[in-house]
């Protein structure tokens, strides 16, 4: 990369990151104590406000970088990330979004505990929320990484380490200073910003093919190495039995993983009222479903405009080739329109992951206040004040952890690493939630059956899979002890999650409350008492 794009992007990275640092500074002068300013805002933000905030934090590096790079390497098979997106947000807004907002407070805990033991459940939840938190995290920081290599024109470990750590440093300062009203209007303009860049790309990507369809899948056929195969399914997916299973099992985790992410169900409590979160949810969906379809006229016109050798030159996991694209669509390297256009590309897509691993460390972070440590310590968190204190720290201790983490998962796919914490979620949080709003009978051994159930096979099969060990493409690929061939966990822990809290349920020694279970319907259906 010349010195013109490295200062360009680089100039453009400063400019997002003063501007969202002092976003955050004056967010964090209002109620800087108060508990509900920290986690919700204040719940004072507007169905329009909020729709792209939740665009925001749903579209992220992932999306972006990941799946658009998948789509440039294996083609029909890396649209299921598109599509399983898209309809994962669908069963979002159409069977929990209201529900939850009605029932909840700050974090999915507070959901369960309308009519379960609160503290068994908040210690589990807690744990849960945390795990997701930090897989989601773990993808933005290699996302980072990534893109910082490709500017500085190298793809060296030095580089993508540095960027990892400086990223955790920028997400820790976000929260700490303006909590959820600073990283709600974070989402914000990084939604703009992102919406304007994707429209742009996938503008001249269709230009540059005179509209053409038939054209541009061709071409990408014919310049990805793997001919007309490239455009039909099994290429990553269907070589073998194992990878056949593998694409049911992401497929399950992309659906149902979504309603179990602690970033977005926190989104819904920043509105005041139930109707709002629903004109919300309406709003964000219009805003996500576009995104996910250009993301696959991205990711096609990568493999035709590129070619296939050119993206796996730049980097194996495909994560570079957007910034890629945007330069050879201004004019390639070198001209002025090249250097623009990837720098406002480059700056657009680190502005993403900023404002994603904001939103996830909030809820991370309000996890660890508001749930593990106001249910372990004898003392509690003495006060909203002391619990936002403790959320704070809870951020730094966050950020530790997913640089940790980051810095060991550098090559893998950021898309591949989200749908990991989607069959985590899908996991250990989604059976818990579904049973506490629609079991009359549901127990809180059952919800913590259910959550340790999904949570625990979720972990230990990814920590024994191929992703970790015994692959040239693992994290640690001179070891071997991988046991479980898949790549992906959620065929075995998501119905494993489902049927530990049915059999939790059979064997509790006390019944459930049957006015609890009213009062939650009742709650969850009207609004009534709701935060």
């Amino acid at each position: 990369m010349t010195g013109t794009h490295q200062s360009a992007a680089l100039v453009l990275f400063g400019v997002f990151v003063v501007v969202t640092l002092a976003i955050a500074t004056w967010a964090g002068r209002e109620r800087r104590g108060s508990a509900e300013e920290f986690y919700a805002g204040g719940r004072l933000f507007s169905p329009l406000e909020n729709g792209f905030a939740i665009a925001g934090d749903y579209m992220s590096a992932a999306s972006f970088l990941g799946i658009s790079g998948l789509i440039a390497l294996y083609g029909y098979d890396g649209m299921l990330y598109s599509v399983g997106f898209l309809v994962a947000w669908l069963v979002v807004l159409f069977l929990v979004a209201e529900l939850v907002r009605n029932c909840g407070r700050f974090t999915l805990a507070d959901v369960l505990v309308a009519r379960l033991r609160e503290r068994p459940v908040r210690i589990a939840s807690g744990i849960s929320s945390v795990t997701v938190s930090v897989l989601y995290l773990v993808a933005q920081m290699v996302g980072a990484g990534s893109l910082v290599a490709l500017l500085l024109g190298g793809t060296g470990d030095r580089a993508r380490g540095w960027t990892v750590v400086g990223v955790g440093a920028l997400m820790v300062l976000y929260v700490t200073l303006g909590g959820m009203r600073a990283t709600t209007w974070i989402q914000i303009v990084k939604a703009v910003l992102l919406m304007g860049g994707t429209i742009t790309l996938t503008v001249l990507v269709l230009v540059r093919f005179h509209g053409d369809l038939s054209a541009l899948l061709t071409t990408a056929a014919d310049r990805s190495g793997h001919g007309r195969d490239f455009l039909a399914p099994g290429l990553k997916y269907g070589r073998d039995l194992t990878s056949r299973l593998d694409f049911v099992s992401l497929g399950l985790a992309l659906v149902l993983g979504t309603a179990g992410l602690p970033h977005i169900l926190a989104r819904f409590y920043t509105v005041p009222t139930a109707r709002a979160a629903r004109r919300s949810a309406v709003w964000a969906i219009g805003l996500i479903g576009g995104f996910y379809l250009m993301t696959i006229v991205l990711g096609f016109g990568a493999a035709a405009v590129l070619g296939g050798d050119a993206v796996r030159a730049a980097g194996s996991a495909g994560n570079t080739a957007v910034p890629l694209l945007s330069l050879d669509l201004g004019g390639g390297a070198g001209s002025t329109g090249g250097t623009i256009l990837f720098a406002v590309v480059a700056a657009v897509a680190f502005a993403t992951i900023l404002a994603v691993v904001a939103g996830v460390t909030l809820a991370s972070s309000a996890s660890v206040a508001h749930d593990l440590y106001a249910s372990l310590s004898r003392r509690g968190a003495r006060g909203p004040h002391g619990e936002v204190a403790i959320a704070r720290l809870a951020a730094a201790g966050t950020g530790a952890v997913a640089i940790g983490l980051g810095l060991l998962a550098q090559h893998l796919n950021v898309a591949f690493l989200v749908g990991l914490a989607f069959a985590v979620a899908a996991s250990a949080n989604l059976p818990v939630l579904l049973y506490t709003l629609f079991w009359r009978r549901f127990t809180t051994r059952g919800a913590v059956w259910s959550v340790y159930g999904g949570l625990v096979p979720a972990v230990l099969l990814v920590v024994l899979s191929p992703v970790v060990s015994g692959a040239p493409g693992a994290i640690f690929p001179g070891l071997d002890f991988a046991l479980f061939p898949l790549e992906n966990p959620g065929l075995v822990s998501v119905p494993a999650g489902f049927l530990a809290g049915w059999l939790g349920t059979r064997l509790s020694p006390r019944p459930a409350d049957p006015a609890a279970h009213a009062e939650t319907e009742v709650r969850a259906l009207t609004g009534a008492g709701a935060a």
